[in-house]
């Protein structure tokens, strides 16, 4: 299985505002970057924009280690966060829009 690494990171200038995410994935010597944004978004939207779209972009099933800045990220990750997101529609359990 190939082994990927994947950097994000996402921003936003106002919560909401304009914001970007950037995504690298890294296999052997080979290098993607990906990049979007969106005129009216969150920090934490773009923040997991980013891995999304890393996770979208592979063709295959893949080992990956992520990296992240992103506590909000981390914490959907590692406690299981996005698993109930998912369930719900992509909702938290506050009612808000987990994206």
């Amino acid at each position: 299985m190939k082994k990927i690494e994947i950097f994000t990171d996402g921003a936003c200038s106002g919560n909401p505002g304009p914001g970007g995410y950037g995504t690298i994935l890294r296999f052997n010597d080979i290098t993607k970057e990906l990049y979007g944004g969106d005129p009216k978004t969150t920090n934490n939207r773009m923040e997991m924009m980013a891995v999304i779209k890393g996770l979208q972009a592979l063709k295959e099933p893949c080992e990956i280690t992520l990296y992240s800045d992103s506590q909000y990220v981390i914490n959907a990750i590692t406690k299981g966060w996005a698993v109930g997101w998912k369930k719900r529609g992509w909702i938290k359990s506050d009612k808000k829009p987990a994206l």
